[in-house]
């Protein structure tokens, strides 16, 4: 269900030193890592059950709205998050996926090589995770039709069309080929591009060599609330809509103009 957010590449940044938690940030942490085993032992059984019955996804959202509130994640969303969509956002931390899961319900993409841990599987699987396999043009049918199941109805489904995570205060190149899955495009699906924008964007971005266990270590000692606004900009139209290429260009181009306006 938390696909990891790509550090297999970096923005070039070397990691940002951070003073590690005093004794009251250590007891902290201990007390969020509890709570939060505690709400995944009451939320796992009905989870599967439901899965099992054939009903849409609910479950890993109302854990996620715990998630976020345990660990003192504040999102706020601006515009309209679009049913039937496929999120198109920058990617700053691995709270954005919580955050987004929280507010929208959406189901994530991953590549196909994170279905090698049975517990990320069993996770991934009850939030409808779509696994691509970039390498093996055979199987694009099959990732079409999860991704039609991924955003039947009103449902939604996010890429993190950088690859990376970035400090948050700037825009990394977005990669079109990992839309290669949505050619031809579903009908039906609409476009949205998304800006997450941390009140301290560097101050909690996961980027350069930073372990993912220290940044989420160092997020869940942390007393001060991490705010976060998530702008859902208008849908993709026209021209845009041609091709991956210009969907991603455009997707860009979106986001870029509202970051710079403040």
């Amino acid at each position: 269900m938390l696909p990891p957010s790509g550090q297999d590449e970096t923005d070039n940044r070397a990691r940002p030193r951070h003073p590690a938690p005093g004794v009251s940030g250590r007891a902290l942490l201990v007390l969020r890592l509890i709570l939060l085993l505690g709400v995944l032992v009451l939320i796992a059984p009905p989870a599967a059950l439901w899965r099992l019955l054939g009903f849409r996804r609910i479950w890993p959202r109302i854990f996620f709205l715990g998630f976020c509130a345990i660990i003192g994640l504040r999102p706020r969303v601006h515009g309209t998050p679009r049913g039937n969509a496929l999120y198109l956002p920058n990617h700053v931390s691995w709270m954005d996926i919580p955050a987004l899961l929280a507010t929208t319900g959406s189901a994530f993409v991953a590549h196909d090589g994170l279905t090698g841990s049975r517990l990320f599987k069993f996770l991934a699987d009850l939030n409808d995770t779509v696994f691509i396999a970039r390498n093996r043009r055979a199987t694009i049918g099959t990732q079409i039709a999860e991704v039609r199941h991924a955003v039947a109805g009103d449902g939604a489904l996010t890429i993190f069309i950088e690859g990376t995570t970035s400090d948050g205060t700037r825009l990394l190149p977005f990669k079109s080929a990992l839309l290669s899955a949505l050619e031809p495009l579903p009908e039906g699906l609409t476009i949205q591009p998304v800006l997450l924008r941390y009140a301290d964007g560097p101050g909690v971005a996961w980027v350069g060599d930073d372990p993912g266990t220290a940044n989420f270590s160092r997020m869940l000692a942390r007393w001060r609330p991490i705010r976060l606004d998530l702008h859902f900009l208008d849908p993709l139209t026209g021209d845009a809509l041609q091709n991956r290429k210009t969907m991603a260009a455009a997707a860009r181009d979106a986001i870029a103009t509202r970051m710079a306006a403040g």
